[in-house]
């Protein structure tokens, strides 16, 4: 298993308030699976997207990815872990407004750590930008897109690094259905090549059929695990 959570409790304290966000979830992922968590508002789907993306802690339990004991790390090994490991597609972009397109996509292969030479990082890039219709905009900052042009260039840079794993919170949210459907084509062709894990936070049903299996959470815990594959 690449991802596995066993018994994980996430409680928020709030002055004398306690909300217990999830509640004892278990959750197997096999390398190069395809998974989408659904459920409504509350239900515990975020918490748990940032868990695994080691953006948040948990209360108890335990959560090993690729083998390693997430609560026995230091910081500088979860650091390595993100940037070697993990891609992220937020919701909210979380793009460098002073980088253009290029420089956005190009980033993490810079401090990967990963021996690619000038050459090889543009390839790359290039590779990716054009998959997600966005090669006549490599030059622009993030303000001259529009919020779909936007949510492609995040895509292509949690992508770029070819990492293990990508957390993806709503990634087609902001795409028109023919955009969302060639992003997902590319998503798919890239867990298929590359072996990728591809973790989704989504409302898109279209996510759910391409999914091996659609996990419903509810109130913090799993209420059904459904196996398409």
């Amino acid at each position: 298993m690449i991802i596995s959570i066993k018994n994980l409790w996430k409680i928020y304290h709030m002055g004398s308030l306690e909300v217990q966000a999830l509640r004892g979830i278990d959750l197997d992922i096999k390398e190069g699976e395809f998974i989408s968590v659904a459920g409504p508002s509350g239900s515990g789907k975020t918490t748990l997207m940032n868990i695994i993306g080691l953006i948040d802690s948990f209360s108890r339990g335990s959560l090993l990815i690729n083998g390693l004991e997430i609560d026995k790390q230091n910081r500088g090994e979860l650091a390595r872990l993100r940037r070697e490991t993990l891609g992220y597609v937020f919701q909210s972009f979380n793009l460098l407004p002073v980088l253009n397109v290029f420089e956005n996509v190009e980033l993490p292969l810079i401090i990967s750590g990963k021996k690619l030479s000038k050459n090889q990082r543009r390839d790359r890039v290039n590779y990716l930008l054009e998959a997600v219709g966005l090669s006549d905009r490599h030059k622009h900052v993030p303000m001259e897109l529009s919020g779909g042009q936007q949510q492609r260039v995040a895509i292509a840079r949690a992508l770029v690094t070819s990492p293990r794993i990508v957390i993806a919170d709503e990634p087609t949210a902001n795409l028109d259905s023919q955009t969302g459907e060639k992003v997902l084509s590319l998503m798919k062709e890239i867990n298929k090549n590359e072996k990728t894990t591809f973790i989704f936070s989504t409302h898109d049903p279209k996510i759910w059929k391409m999914a091996d299996h659609v996990i419903f959470l509810e109130d913090g815990l799993i209420k059904q695990d459904n196996t398409q594959r």
